[in-house]
């Protein structure tokens, strides 16, 4: 693989991070209210990062098990069929997050972190361990797995706390 297809492909996972930012960044500008913009960044997070970016790697996992597995560098396994259904799994939490509560949120977020964060420490282990250089296992993958469930739970404990504070009079 040349320079430029392992750099796309190892980046192509941010887009499941930088599109719902950059469409909520657009929308809450138009927000009136820290809470409305708070809202708006949640849904957007909910539904792009966490619900459509886990719904396109159970449809990667399932219909180009070949490709995935050339992808993370590992040979293909059963192992594929059940990172689909773990990826659909959290795709439907991702869906259910866009009108779930602050506390709620705050489940799914921790709910999804097991299992990617898990997975971030299982790729970071074959990198090292294993000399895996793939690109779906080196790559934007391992930013995805840090941070799409950890801004869902910064979000929602914040979208918690605000509130939760008292309303001041102007």
């Amino acid at each position: 693989m040349d320079n430029f297809g392992y750099i796309a492909q190892s980046a192509f996972p941010l887009v499941w991070i930088v599109v719902p930012a950059i469409g909520a960044f657009l929308r809450a500008r138009h927000a009136t209210s820290a809470q409305e913009r708070l809202e708006i960044w949640q849904r957007w997070w909910a539904i792009g990062a966490f619900g459509i970016g886990s719904l396109w790697m159970t449809v990667a996992f399932l219909a180009f098990p070949d490709v995935m597995a050339a992808a993370i560098g590992f040979p293909r396994t059963p192992f594929l069929f059940e990172i689909a259904f773990a990826n659909l799994g959290l795709a439907i939490m991702g869906f259910r997050a866009a009108s779930a509560s602050a506390r709620e949120r705050i489940t799914i977020g921790l709910g999804g972190g097991m299992f990617l964060w898990g997975a971030l420490v299982g790729h970071v282990y074959q990198w090292f361990a294993g000399g895996d250089h793939a690109p779906g296992n080196t790559g934007g993958v391992l930013v995805n797995d840090l941070l799409i469930p950890a801004v869902m739970i910064v979000l929602a404990v914040r979208s918690r706390r605000l509130a939760a504070a008292p309303v001041q009079a102007v």
